[in-house]
């Protein structure tokens, strides 16, 4: 990443390029690997369309941006922009960074007016009726953009880690900064909590999903922009608290061995991880990382979904175990806790 030359084997091409797309950096690479004389043109042409279609697609998410933003501010609601966007504004060239939908993070208070806005705003789009409280974001697409309005970041489940976080996303919000894309000015959050939050928003993911390999560039290249700007005693605390330091120094260990970082910039970096770091890295490429997909029905019954439910979780645990040990444990116990409040909650059959 850091200015290294891929050479690409015609034989190898139909695995890169459909790698590229499983890890969402085929934008960023494409650019590079034109150059090179030994691709055909039938793989050119392909490379070149991911390009074309990156470019063409941040067209219409920026004037959707634009039209969101100006509307918030209009109605007086303060919005801060979150990942796709403002990450890209940190590559070499924004189209470089693929983003598909517009993340406007508007806190508990803004949630419900900033959500009638956006139905005001954007009429004819497609829309969820609900905009419950216990909702991470409202969701709505429109002219093709899928725009989530966020009343918090990231859903944590742990009551402890769930107060903490609120706590540092109200202060890493409120210290939002002013960004300019294609010279319009829009507020993206301070870059000690925007560290945390793009870890944390691939970690989730990680623990779901999967990541993949677009998110690690992104906080690569965080934190490489803001190393002089980076709060790193509170980024720790951050860290600790939440109980996520031994998961950041698997991606610490990433950032320096597979993309370049500098290793006084992948801050909290420590050899001691190197093999669950690579153990990581190689299921990370492979697909292996992905959560399997399970094909039983939950069941109906209040007590037996609740059950079920806590056997996923903890079953999702078990997985993460040979990665971060210490998170796995904490998952186990956020499971159990998190089980036993809910089935004194009143039910909703939704979850």
């Amino acid at each position: 990443m850091w200015g290294e030359q891929v050479v690409w084997q015609e034989e190898q091409t139909p695995l890169l390029l459909a790698l590229h797309a499983q890890q969402g950096t085929g934008a960023l690479v494409f650019p590079s690997a034109l150059n090179q004389e030994t691709l055909s043109a039938a793989v050119r042409a392909q490379m070149k369309s991911v390009c074309m279609a990156t470019m063409q697609n941040q067209v219409a998410l920026q004037y959707t941006l634009e039209k969101a933003w100006t509307a918030f501010q209009n109605a007086g609601i303060h919005a801060v922009l979150m990942k796709g966007a403002g990450l890209a504004a940190l590559y070499p060239e924004p189209h470089y960074r693929a983003w598909g939908d517009i993340d406007l993070y508007v806190g508990p208070e803004q949630y419900h007016p900033a959500c009638a806005v956006m139905r005001e705003t954007f009429p004819n789009a497609l829309k969820f009726d609900e905009e419950l409280d216990h909702y991470k974001h409202y969701n709505l697409i429109a002219d093709g953009v899928s725009i989530e309005v966020h009343r918090v970041t990231v859903s944590l489940q742990h009551p402890r880690d769930e107060r903490l976080y609120a706590h540092y996303e109200r202060e890493g919000m409120q210290q939002a900064e002013p960004l300019l894309l294609n010279g319009f000015e829009v507020r993206v959050p301070e870059p000690t909590f925007n560290a945390l939050l793009i870890f944390l928003h691939s970690w989730e993911h990680l623990l779901s999903a999967g990541a993949n390999v677009r998110q690690i560039c992104d906080l690569t290249l965080l934190l490489h922009h803001y190393k002089d700007r980076i709060d790193v005693p509170r980024l720790r605390k951050y860290l600790r608290s939440l109980r996520l330091m031994d998961a950041w120094q698997l991606y610490a260990y990433v950032m320096h061995a597979y993309l370049g970082l500098p290793k006084e910039e992948a801050l909290f970096y420590t050899d001691a991880v190197a093999a669950r770091a690579e153990r990581i890295t190689e299921d990370l490429l492979s697909g292996r990382m992905r959560t399997p997909k399970d094909e039983h029905q939950a069941p109906k019954g209040r007590l037996a979904r609740k059950i079920y439910t806590m056997r996923s979780r903890i079953a999702n645990a078990k997985r993460i175990a040979p990665y971060s040990p210490a998170y796995a444990r904490h998952l186990v116990w956020t499971t159990l806790l998190h089980g036993a409040r809910r089935l004194f909650a009143p039910d909703r059959r939704w979850e």
